[in-house]
């Protein structure tokens, strides 16, 4: 068994904030069931942040499912225009566009049948992250989907940073 302890890396949310939309136990949780990942502004330049994030959880054996407004394929995947145009539910939508973005990006979330809403660091909308909780969908904000599945399946561990879970054996995450 671990114990998870927070890491902020300079949130600005709240502690309550921090429980509502960083909880280790739901993300935990969501790390383990996920398969689908939809990524909303996957960049077509492997330099970007979401094709790093894109190319790692491919990588790991999830599903990735771009969302590009223009790209036709990118990492090798089929490219869909928006979140509305993905026939099939995805377990979590993980974006990669400004928090103002963030409310219609939830509805269309909600409307997919969608598990989660991830938005990654400094991306922060609590308004569309309450209608998701309302909805009955997990909340992530100002959280690295990466980050966090390698600091919780160990392999953050391995490359020497201090991932704040005691623990004497490796997780295996997904």
């Amino acid at each position: 068994m671990s114990i998870a302890c927070s890491i902020n890396l300079n949130t600005t949310l709240t502690a309550e904030q921090r429980e509502r939309y960083q909880n280790g136990d739901q993300i935990q949780k969501l790390l383990a069931s996920m398969r689908k990942v939809a990524i909303i502004g996957l960049s077509t330049e492997s330099t970007k942040a979401s094709n790093m994030v894109a190319s790692y959880l491919l990588d790991e054996g999830f599903e990735v499912i771009p969302v590009h407004p223009k790209a036709d394929l990118i990492l090798g995947q089929k490219v869909y225009r928006s979140l509305a145009e993905v026939p099939f539910a995805v377990d979590v939508v993980n974006v990669f566009r400004p928090g103002h973005e963030m409310w219609d990006i939830t509805d269309q979330a909600i409307a997919n049948g969608a598990k989660s809403v991830w938005s990654q660091l400094r991306i922060i909308n609590f308004d569309a992250g309450n209608r998701a909780i309302d909805a009955g969908l997990v909340a992530v904000q100002d959280k690295c989907i990466k980050m966090e599945h390698g600091r919780y399946g160990g392999m953050l561990h391995w490359a020497g940073m201090n991932t704040e879970i005691i623990s004497a054996k490796r997780r295996v995450v997904g």
